[in-house]
């Protein structure tokens, strides 16, 4: 698997001190060896530059949904993030299968009187790839991750804005993209206790729910 920011540029010294080795002492077996390498580098490179990669944060494209429109005081209620994946990709779950996976998480700035109860995973499906020699959990096409939240009884009146960030890792069957996180935005409007709470996405809260995992805040 070729990872796209894990290069020579890790170690500085690398390339130097294999430069700096006395290819002479070992004689033309040697030099030919290396000149071997050089040309298969040489056209890993021209391969790379033919298939270029796309950014890592445009894999991703989330969308945030309100269950209550309003939310009176006292009353809970959820935010949906709904995630499209870009074809060809996939990324970890938040329980990745390997330690050494990235998982995605979503972490929320909330606004003063607005507390997260549970945050929501879905487990993900077990994919085999060519760069691992066992499956690995992970999310492709589209996936929901649903937050339970509750407005207290003093929370601030009027809209909120709830700023969402997603963090996680791309990869395809050939590499794997830098890290990244993307933020996106959830709207909320805080009403007063006797205010009638108004069921709102029905199509996206009514669905079936993913197995609850440990909240990671």
């Amino acid at each position: 698997m070729i990872s796209l920011f894990q290069d020579h540029e890790r170690n500085p010294h690398l390339s130097r001190n294999a430069s700096a080795c006395d290819c002479k002492q070992r004689g033309p077996k040697y030099r030919a060896v290396f000149a071997s390498l050089a040309i298969v580098a040489l056209a890993t490179m021209a391969v790379a530059q033919d298939k270029p990669y796309p950014a890592a944060a445009s894999v991703l494209q989330p969308q945030a949904y309100v269950s209550l429109q309003p939310v009176p005081r006292g009353h809970a209620f959820e935010i949906a993030l709904v995630a499209k994946i870009s074809p060809g990709f996939h990324i970890n779950a938040h329980e990745p299968s390997e330690e050494y996976l990235i998982p995605t998480k979503i972490t929320a700035d909330l606004p003063l009187g607005v507390a997260l109860v549970e945050t929501t995973y879905p487990r993900g499906v077990m994919r085999a790839f060519r760069f691992s020699k066992t499956p690995l959990r992970v999310y492709e096409g589209s996936f929901t991750v649903k937050m339970k939240l509750r407005a207290e009884a003093g929370a601030p009146l009027g809209a909120k804005k709830i700023s969402l960030t997603v963090g996680y890792q791309a990869c395809n069957q050939d590499a794997c993209l830098p890290p990244t996180k993307i933020p996106t935005t959830a709207e909320v409007e805080i009403a007063s206790a006797d205010t009638p709470a108004h069921p709102a996405n029905a199509n996206i809260f009514s669905a079936t729910p993913a197995a609850k995992l440990p909240t990671q805040r």
